[in-house]
């Protein structure tokens, strides 16, 4: 009686209906009333279901407003995005259902609580969430919410792949991959146009070339024209080719005969009296093919009008010999393209040059410079190693040392050579897997598709040489 005696008089107040006190006794017979009394729990009973119904649609709106972020997702990447009902306070959530997900190759996984997938189209995807909360009858339509998730497109995708001009006197191919038999093992050598150059439809400035020498050695070339030199792409050629040139030459043949004598003294003991001879040996015949390609090089330019560092290139070369005791190494090296030779259990790395590299762009050195030859550290520029086997020698250009290797320190250390021959086996990103064996038949293709992989901030061209 007092609760609805004190509803009827607020809503009489409510209504400026005041009860003055010499009609108090008629108010309580006036509730009193039977008619009055169901009329009154009618109006409760509508109240207190207008609240409720109140209460379940602010909550239903309140769920539609709320914002929701989701981790941005990248076209073609295996994605994971939590979307955990608690975590955003949805606890009365009781039926639910995702539509859309499925348009960008995404799904909902209710035992992890996470959004996954591998996303098939960029932009801001927008799907809707289906929801019924606490409250509501079973046989009510679903609430929706609108939810947009933003994903990014495949970096690659940005980059264009335009032709380089075939008309071009210094045209050559944009990706070339070999596989070969040289001395006894086989060479695996790729040089592909960097995306920054492919984007322009611009030249593939690196370049390679090796070849088994009537001698019993066996020559591998690599050279990084620069990018900011008009026809590096030719100065690297001309750097190549003449090195291989020079030792196929017979006077030069000829000259490396002395070698297998030196060698020979050196193992039977008389160490310190035949390195001596042995580096003054690789110094004379190396250098004299160098100095040969920078001539070469200067005759180019002189005859076609443009300046030599309008060829500027770098270049590294070995040439190696298989003898009974194992293989011996000659080298030389200028830029910032490493060398190194693995023995059989790829346990240990042995360095064959040292690296021109500098604190900002354009430290590195070129075989065009003549202070090159004029340097106190040219003659360090050439090695000397013998090893009893090897199970992989490696030449490459910055563009594949910049992204795998990063810094020149990493070099030396045997762990970073295991995990860059993983890289090869297939721990990457994309999965592609090179199988390093000689019978292998996809080799080409696998390791021209290997070299494609995506490194940010790293689109220089790219020359790989694997001798295994």
């Amino acid at each position: 009686m007092n609760d609805a005696k004190e509803f009827v008089t607020k809503l009489f107040k409510s209504n400026n209906i005041s009860i003055p006190a010499n009609r108090k006794e008629l108010f309580d017979k006036f509730l009193q009333e039977e008619q009055n009394i169901a009329t009154i729990n009618v109006i409760i009973e509508n109240q207190n279901r207008l609240m409720v119904k109140w209460k379940l649609q602010d909550r239903i709106a309140e769920i539609i407003q709320k914002s929701v972020r989701i981790l941005n997702a990248t076209v073609g990447k295996s994605y994971e995005a939590t979307f955990d009902f608690e975590k955003f306070g949805w606890k009365d959530i009781t039926a639910y259902e995702f539509a859309g997900l499925e348009d960008a190759g995404l799904s909902y996984d209710e035992m992890t609580k996470q959004i996954t997938g591998v996303p098939t189209k960029s932009g801001d995807i927008k799907f809707t969430f289906r929801f019924k909360v606490e409250g509501q009858p079973e046989e009510s339509p679903y609430n929706e919410k609108t939810i947009t998730i933003i994903i990014n497109p495949d970096p690659k995708s940005l980059w264009k792949n335009l032709p380089s001009d075939q008309n071009d006197p210094y045209w050559k191919l944009d990706d070339r991959t070999e596989f070969a038999r040289i001395g006894d093992r086989h060479i695996l050598v790729s040089s592909k146009r960097g995306r920054s150059h492919a984007n322009l439809g611009s030249f593939r400035e690196d370049d390679f070339a090796f070849s088994d020498l009537d001698n019993g050695w066996s020559i591998v070339v690599v050279a990084d024209g620069a990018g900011s030199a008009k026809i590096s792409r030719q100065g690297s050629t001309i750097a190549c080719l003449g090195i291989v040139n020079h030792f196929l030459d017979e006077s030069s043949i000829e000259s490396m005969a002395g070698f297998d004598e030196l060698l020979e003294q050196h193992q039977s003991g008389n160490v310190e009296d035949t390195q001596k001879k042995l580096t003054l040996f690789v110094y004379n015949n190396l250098g004299k093919a160098v100095f040969q390609v920078h001539k070469q090089l200067e005759e180019f330019a002189n005859k076609e009008g443009v300046q030599l560092k309008d060829l500027s290139t770098t270049l590294i070369f070995t040439l190696f010999k298989k003898y009974d005791a194992g293989y011996a190494l000659l080298s030389f090296g200028v830029g910032d393209c490493p060398m190194a030779v693995l023995n059989k259990d790829v346990s240990e790395v042995i360095l064959l040059n040292w690296i021109d590299v500098g604190e900002y762009g354009g430290g590195t050195r070129f075989i065009t410079m003549p202070e090159i030859f004029q340097s106190g550290k040219f003659a360090s520029r050439f090695g000397f190693k013998f090893v009893e086997d090897f199970s992989y020698l490696v030449l490459m250009s910055d563009g594949i040392y910049d992204p795998k290797f990063v810094v020149e320190a990493n070099l030396p250390n045997i762990k970073n050579w295991q995990t860059f021959l993983q890289d090869l086996n297939g721990k990457n990103e994309d999965g592609i897997s090179v199988e390093l064996k000689t019978d292998s038949k996809n080799i080409v293709d696998q390791f021209s598709k290997w070299m494609d992989f995506w490194s940010a901030g790293n689109h220089d061209d790219r020359t790989l040489a694997i001798i295994f």
